[in-house]
């Protein structure tokens, strides 16, 4: 049994290192080149928040992804991936930073549960706290091998930067997409399976319910509920 929660990064130093190793890990364990999504700064952005997996018999933490508000100040990380091929990226986030502008970013799970479908999960629940967090637009950076995933959960390609919306990166070896959600709230380009999915978690943030991958079935208890105010146009959960 898995369980899944969220905290605002600068709430919780333990957790963030945790989420940084096991990050770090996977990527080693797959040859991965480092980063920029890697680089451990984030945890002291207070516009940080991070979705974890868990399971439940040893708190083990065995996957996780991160939502990054744009504040006008610390860049998205997916401005520090590719601005130096399109500085273009710098003015798409402009463009939606009045109405609230995001980027989901840092995925991984551990291999022990690979193929299990923890990444789908994970990103599925950050799509649905968006709501908590106020923010509009929601981008993402992708490989070719997670396109499908993301582009089910509402995710489409960007063809106005780099080449036709791909780029080399982290290395020549690899094709990244810049990907946008345009409305990160009605979700009217996810797929139906996916948008109702994503829907019922976000009416029901605290909940036990059986999810479905390659393996088969497993269960997953939710905690999603981020007690938000806001202060000096810093959001902030409690």
């Amino acid at each position: 049994m898995y369980k899944v929660r969220v905290f605002r990064a600068i709430e919780d130093p333990i957790s963030c290192e945790e989420y940084i190793e096991g990050h770090t890990k996977v990527l080693k364990d797959y040859g991965v080149p480092m980063v920029t999504s890697s680089k451990p700064s984030w945890q002291y952005n207070p516009n940080v928040y991070c979705v974890v997996a868990e399971l439940e018999e040893n708190i083990k933490m065995v996957g996780g992804i991160r939502l990054q508000i744009a504040d006008g100040k610390i860049p998205l990380p997916v401005e520090d991936a590719i601005s130096s091929m399109d500085k273009g990226i710098h003015d798409m986030v402009k463009k939606y930073f009045d109405e609230g502008v995001g980027e989901l970013c840092g995925l991984w799970n551990s291999k022990e549960i690979a193929g299990v479908g923890i990444s789908f999960i994970l990103t599925r629940t950050a799509i649905s706290i968006v709501n908590q967090l106020e923010f509009k637009t929601l981008m993402g950076i992708c490989a070719e091998y997670s396109l499908k995933m993301f582009t089910n959960v509402g995710f489409v390609i960007d063809k106005s930067l780099g080449n036709n919306g791909e780029f080399p990166y982290p290395t020549d070896e690899y094709i990244t997409r810049v990907l946008g959600i345009m409305n990160a709230y009605t979700l009217e380009t996810a797929q139906p399976y996916d948008k109702e999915r994503m829907l019922g978690l976000r009416n029901n943030l605290i909940q036990q319910r059986e999810e479905i991958g390659k393996k088969g079935l497993f269960t997953v208890n939710y905690n999603l509920e981020l007690n938000i105010t806001k202060n000096n146009n810093v959001i902030q959960a409690h």
